[in-house]
């Protein structure tokens, strides 16, 4: 409840949760463009935004289910494997738009050591983005490509019922969760394949662009048009002298 004249209403997205406008005016003062990430229990998007006067403008987006819809990832969409791969995605479409640099975004997630917005990062940094960070914060290999998950189902296989719930979702798309780690490897090549061929093809076209003092060396110089008396005034002006003598 409000107290006292003085008292100034918080932001509608600070009072929802929704926003830390602290942190983002820090980042915004940096001025660099911000690598958002975001994450819900079965899906994470990474995002490049620029902030500008009217607003944010995404300039790079990438989301988990792109993994399912081109390159056949069998994987959930909420996991650690599919953060980092999702982060390859955006880090490749990053340095294809021209942007080496930017800084880290995690909104209200917590900084949790080894967490999924953290396996994004780490895609996003293999991809040849530079972003500040803690290299402690960063989740090891075996749990980027899902060993852990390969070990738990192993586990699990003795007891059949509790396996086939766990992993039911996972099974019914045609992948065991021991093969995971294989899965994540072809993925992965399948993405660097395909999105490092579009950068290496926007580099050719940034190369085979003239620089712009050639251009306007090419430009041809407009010549003045002067602009015809009409013959109607030229005549009424070599009819004025004969007036003039015969007032005379």
């Amino acid at each position: 409840m409000a107290k006292g004249p003085s008292y100034r209403v918080a932001f509608r997205r600070r009072r929802e949760g929704k926003t830390d406008y602290q942190q983002r005016r820090s980042l915004v003062l940096s001025g660099l463009p911000r690598m958002v990430i975001r994450g819900s229990l079965r899906s994470i998007s990474v995002q490049l935004i620029k902030a500008e006067v009217s607003g944010d403008k995404v300039l790079v987006s990438a989301h988990s289910n792109e993994l399912t819809k081109n390159y056949g990832w069998q994987g959930g969409g909420g996991n650690l494997p599919a953060a980092y791969l999702t982060g390859l995605m955006c880090g490749y479409k990053t340095i294809a738009s021209g942007v080496k640099e930017a800084v880290l975004d995690l909104g209200l997630h917590s900084p949790t050591k080894g967490s999924r917005v953290f396996a994004a990062l780490k895609g996003v940094l293999d991809a040849g983005v530079t972003i500040p960070h803690d290299e402690n914060k960063l989740p090891d290999e075996k749990h980027v490509q899902g060993l852990h998950v390969a070990e738990y189902a192993k586990q699990l296989s003795s007891t059949p019922d509790a396996y086939q719930k766990r992993f039911a979702e996972q099974l019914s798309r045609g992948l065991r969760p021991e093969e995971i780690a294989e899965h994540f490897s072809q993925v992965k090549q399948k993405i660097s394949s395909a999105l490092q061929k579009a950068e290496t093809l926007a580099e050719r076209e940034e190369g085979e662009k003239p620089p712009k003092e050639e251009v306007e060396k090419k430009k041809k110089p407009r010549k003045k048009v002067v602009a015809e008396k009409p013959a109607k005034l030229m005549v009424q002006r070599q009819k004025e002298p004969e007036k003039m003598e015969e007032k005379k």
